[in-house]
C-alpha cells in the first residue's frame, strides 16, 4: 500500500494538541505552571478559530482542561509525560484511495536524554491514530514530527543530527532513513540539513529539528530562518544553510526559491541565546497561526512574509515566548490531520 503525507497546506479534518501536565517541562513554580497552561490554551483557541481541534488530556489535568478550554474543543483522555504533540503524536498520511493512516514513530525522549520520561508518551502515536480512525503504520525509526517537513509532492526535509543521531538510530544511515520516509510518507527525495539552530543542541533541545529552521509553504519554495545579527551564533549557521539549500532541488527537480524569514531582534532570554523563529508556525484551514515574540515590528514583518507565502490565508499571532522557553514553538505543540476520503 502506498502512503503519502499531504502538505500542511492541504485541507485538515482537525488539529491535535496535548494539554500541559505537571512535570519538568511545565515548570517548578506555580507561576511557571500557570504561564505554561495559558500559553498552550492560547494556541488551542487560536487554532480553533479556523478548524476543529482535539485536545488529548492526561487524567491528572482533566478538571483544569475542562475549565480553561473553550466548549468547541474536543477532549480525549490518555496518559503521557510530554505534551509536544508534533513529536509524541502520530504523523497522519493518506493512501491512494484517500484512507487515513497514522505513522507511529518510535519516541525515546529526543534521544534518551537523562531528564526525559517517555514510556507513556511513546504510546500516543497509536492511541491518537486509533481515536482518529486511522490505520496504524508502525515504524522502527526513532523520529519526531518536528524533525520532518514535506511538500506533498515527494520532498522531505531532514537533519543529519536528528534521524542519524546515534542516541536515536545508532544503526541507521541515510539510505535506510530515506527508505523509511518513502514507505511511510511517500517521500521520493530527501533534502538533508547538516544541523539545526544553536540552542537546539543544549540538554533540553532536539538536536536539530527542521521545523524551527525551514519549511516549504508551496512546492519549490523554502521559508528559511534568517539570523541577521552577527553577534548570534545562528548568523553563521543560517548563512551556511542558505548556501547549501540554494544548491538543492526538490523531488520534481526544481531549484528552491528561498524566502528569508528574519529572526526577531532579541538575542538572549534568562537561559541564554535564543532560538526564536517565525518558521515554527502552523498552517490551518484558511489561516496560519504564527509565533509572536513581543516585538511589534518584527512580528508584523513576519506576518507580512507569511501572508505572501500562504496567499488567501489569514495570519494571526500568538505570543510564543513561554513555549520557546520550554523548548519549542507553536508548530511543535500541534499536529494536523488531513481530510480523508480524498485521493492522494
Amino acid at each position: 500500500m502506498a502512503w503519502r503525507m499531504p502538505a500542511e497546506t492541504a485541507k485538515h479534518e482537525r488539529t491535535w494538541m496535548a494539554f500541559p501536565r505537571e512535570g519538568q517541562t511545565l515548570g517548578t513554580t506555580a507561576a511557571e505552571r500557570e504561564d505554561g497552561y495559558a500559553a498552550w490554551v492560547s494556541v488551542a483557541h487560536a487554532v480553533a478559530e479556523f478548524e476543529s481541534l482535539t485536545m488529548v488530556v492526561d487524567p491528572t489535568e482533566l478538571t483544569r482542561a475542562r475549565r480553561m478550554l473553550a466548549a468547541n474543543i474536543d477532549i480525549i483522555e490518555a496518559p503521557y509525560e510530554e505534551f509536544w504533540m508534533r513529536d509524541v503524536g502520530p504523523t497522519f498520511v493518506l493512501d491512494e484511495a484517500g484512507a487515513l493512516g497514522a505513522v507511529a514513530w518510535v519516541f525515546n525522549g529526543w534521544g534518551a536524554h537523562s531528564w526525559a520520561a517517555w514510556q507513556a508518551s511513546s504510546m500516543l502515536g497509536r492511541i491518537i491514530g486509533e481515536a482518529a480512525g486511522a490505520q496504524i503504520i508502525a515504524s522502527d525509526l526513532v523520529n519526531e514530527g518536528g524533525g520532518i517537513h514535506v511538500d506533498g509532492e515527494g520532498t522531505v526535509l531532514l537533519t543529519e543530527t536528528v534521524q542519524l543521531d546515534p542516541r536515536r538510530n545508532p544503526h541507521a544511515d541515510k539510505a535506510a532513513v530515506e527508505a523509511e520516509m518513502l514507505r511511510t510518507l511517500g517521500a521520493t527525495h530527501a533534502v538533508w540539513l547538516p544541523r539545526g539552530l544553536t540552542r537546539d543542541y543544549q540538554d533540553f533541545g532536539t538536536s536539530g529539528h527542521v521545523d524551527i529552521v525551514a519549511t516549504m509553504p508551496s512546492p519549490g519554495t523554502l521559508l528559511l530562518h534568517s539570523q541577521t545579527d552577527s553577534r548570534h551564533p545562528d548568523h553563521a549557521v543560517t548563512a551556511a544553510l542558505r548556501e547549501l539549500l540554494a544548491k538543492q532541488t526538490d523531488a520534481q527537480g526544481r531549484a528552491f526559491r528561498i524566502v528569508d524569514l528574519p529572526a526577531p531582534a532579541t538575542l538572549h532570554d534568562t537561559d541564554g541565546i535564543v532560538d526564536w523563529s517565525y518558521v515554527n508556525h502552523v498552517v490551518v484551514n484558511d489561516g496560519v497561526v504564527a509565533c509572536g515574540f513581543g516585538e511589534e515590528a518584527a512580528d508584523a514583518r513576519a506576518r507580512e512574509i507569511l501572508a505572501e507565502a500562504y496567499p488567501g490565508r489569514r495570519v494571526s499571532t500568538v505570543d510564543a515566548r513561554s513555549i520557546f522557553a520550554r523548548g519549542g514553538g507553536i508548530h511543535c505543540i500541534t499536529q494536523q490531520q488531513p481530510i480523508s476520503g480524498e485521493t492522494a
